[in-house]
């Protein structure tokens, strides 16, 4: 199951892009955090994401991440943490996968550079990709014509993409 963290979605709504998430034929899930983050205010791709989750009628898988947020909203108490909140409640949808018997594999799809190091834990079950690996994934596969169109296309529309680049 195929878990993109926002900037992966943003970047492939600024792109038009979003639909490639299902080119390899896994499904694709929403974990609820993640969907909150891209649509809880309005930005130039936030109605797209919301009108294309609803289209494609995903999954959104719950998780206490997101629930402990919306208590903390609710009771006015101090403003609740938004940094990587949606990358913890990734994590623990995967953690879940690893109990399912028998476990489910779970690839996270992110885009923050950061999220590459070694202290962003996934079970042996699950796997992360970053937008960039998985769109030179879908080329080499033939399922898409240029990994570097697609960031190119999203960078042309606004998206200001992380500073890694594809290599000459």
């Amino acid at each position: 199951m195929l878990l993109p963290d926002a900037g992966p979605l943003i970047t492939l709504a600024y792109a038009d892009s979003l639909d490639l998430l299902f080119k390899p034929g896994w499904s694709v899930a929403l974990v609820d955090m993640v969907l909150h983050e891209v649509t809880r205010n309005q930005t130039p791709t936030s109605e797209k994401l919301a009108q294309w989750a609803q289209a494609k009628n995903l999954p959104v898988l719950p998780t206490k991440i997101h629930e402990h947020y919306q208590q903390r909203l609710l009771s006015n108490s101090i403003s609740p943490r938004k940094s990587n909140l949606g990358e913890l409640a990734i994590q623990e949808s995967m953690n879940h996968f690893a109990c399912e018997q028998p476990p489910k594999t779970g690839v996270f799809l992110f885009e923050d550079h950061k999220i590459a190091r070694a202290n962003f834990v996934v079970p042996d079950n699950c796997r992360k990709v970053s937008t960039r690996a998985f769109l030179l994934f879908l080329e080499q596969k033939g399922w898409l014509a240029s990994a570097a169109e697609i960031e190119r296309k999203a960078i042309h529309a606004g998206r200001a993409f992380s500073n890694l680049r594809f290599p000459p």
